[in-house]
């Protein structure tokens, strides 16, 4: 349990020094390109879901995220970094982005945004490192469950 801690730790940091450098260095709605048209860092403040669903809907987010973070905390008690890798990756994977995301959305009623893509045309919706660690946490999660049986 103690690597899950770790690992939740050190992502929730990650993700949050990320977001501080990105607020303090762009001004909102700024773009710089890294790779161009592909890759590109923009500052936005999102206060809604993914693709700013529910938008401005707080109290819907903090609900959800404590229940999210009930659950997960229960599934946590069962990591096992030696016999259950992905499950445990997963479940810590998942812990670290609700909270990254948790703390924005306290701090600041909504999430900062930076990592924006544009892939094969499709300008992908701009996301965050805890954005990051949800989804392949949930990935993993599901993977776990599925095909390790875990």
């Amino acid at each position: 349990m103690i690597y899950g801690l770790i690992l939740i730790t050190v992502l929730v940091i990650l993700d949050q020094v990320t977001k501080l450098i990105v607020s303090t260095n762009m001004t909102l709605f700024q773009s710089n390109p890294v790779i161009d048209g592909f890759f590109q860092l923009s500052y936005h403040i999102n206060d809604g879901a993914a693709w700013s669903m529910f938008r401005g809907q707080m109290w819907l987010f903090y609900i959800i995220t404590v229940l999210a973070l009930g659950i997960f905390s229960y599934y946590f008690k069962s990591v096992d970094f030696k016999n259950k890798k992905v499950y445990s990756i997963g479940i810590s994977l998942m812990i670290a982005g609700t909270i990254g995301n948790f703390i924005d959305r306290i701090r600041i009623q909504g999430v900062v945004d930076f990592l924006d893509f544009n892939i094969f045309g499709y300008d992908f919706p701009v996301f965050n490192v805890a954005d990051i660690c949800l989804n392949v946490g949930v990935v993993l999660f599901i993977i776990a469950v599925v095909i390790f049986d875990d």
